[in-house]
């Protein structure tokens, strides 16, 4: 099953019409992968950095080159109690904004389960 968001909606329009054709193309490509060969799927994934999630939980956060200059941000999560399996679709954009765009959306879905690094406060008496 696909979802997708508003903003990946508005940033496909945003590219050319041959483009779009190979956003989508890629798209179903993967989403096929994941039902003949799991592992090659997770290996043309990518996540752009680790997220420190609290209780050991794991991001289903990743990104996917579509070209040289285009990745799609998704999330990939597996529901066993449906049998069926979800790709979101957050946003498509060019590969320099693709960092900061997969930030955003990580702050944003684990906002809640982000590993807070501990602020460690010294004072200094002097005597």
């Amino acid at each position: 099953m696909f979802e997708s968001t508003k903003d990946f909606e508005k940033e496909l329009t945003t590219f050319s019409k041959s483009e779009r054709a190979t956003i989508i193309n890629h798209i179903n490509q993967y989403a096929q992968l994941f039902l003949t060969d799991k592992p090659a799927l997770f290996r043309r994934l990518r996540r752009l950095h680790k997220l420190n999630l609290i209780n050991d939980y794991e991001s289903t956060l990743y990104s996917f080159k579509v070209s040289n200059s285009i990745r799609i941000i998704l999330t990939v999560d597996e529901d066993p109690i449906f049998e069926q399996v979800i790709f979101t679709l957050f946003r498509v954009v060019r590969k320099t904004c693709a960092l900061q765009a997969y930030d955003e959306i990580a702050e944003s879905i684990y906002a809640d389960f982000l590993a807070k690094e501990k602020q460690i406060s010294v004072s200094i008496s002097r005597d």
